[in-house]
């Protein structure tokens, strides 16, 4: 889910969107291949007189399936980051949508870090500090986290460059 063009503010163009690593849905889909396991198992050893069990079995399966597979992902799913020219944009939540938005002239800092899991598979967290009394903006496993960070970067320098400067050669005059 990009950012929707109702709530782009004039002259801004997405640059980047992107949610978390895959690797946030390895447990959920651990828990679906056990749990659809261990419910095959016991239906399959239950008898068809046992229709009490067998409905139990089901239902305890479907509770399991929704609450630690089907919520995760909905949740993965609808939690985006979006960098535009002017400003980032942390959008998340299933019923109800909150975000957090830092103009690209306030932040101060953007770093990056990466453990050995983070290494491997290709991710880390960017860490984006703006001028707020507010704790830095922690993205976690954002996946190519150097491509983004140097993104961002080149934005934020972009964004902090004087405009008096913009567009004159080197032998123009202040």
């Amino acid at each position: 889910m990009a950012l929707s063009r109702k709530l782009m503010i004039e002259g801004e163009q997405v640059v980047l969107t992107m949610r978390t690593h895959v690797k946030a849905m390895i447990v959920p889909a651990l828990v679906l291949l056990i749990t659809c396991g261990v419910a095959g198992f016991a239906l399959a050893v239950t008898r068809e007189s046992d229709a009490a069990w067998r409905i139990a079995i089901v239902v305890i399966a479907a509770v399991i399936l929704a609450w630690l597979v089907l919520l995760p992902f909905l949740r993965w799913l609808t939690w985006t980051y979006t960098v535009t020219n002017k400003r980032l944009v942390e959008q998340k939540g299933l019923l109800t949508r909150t975000g957090r938005v830092i103009p690209l002239s306030r932040v101060n800092d953007v770093s990056f870090e990466k453990n050995l899991n983070d290494r491997l598979l290709g991710c880390g967290t960017l860490i984006v500090h703006d001028a707020s009394e507010q704790a830095g903006l922690r993205l976690d496993d954002i996946p190519h986290v150097e491509d983004v960070h140097r993104t961002m970067t080149n934005l934020v320098f972009d964004t902090h460059r004087p405009e008096s400067t913009h567009g004159r050669g080197d032998d123009a005059q202040i």
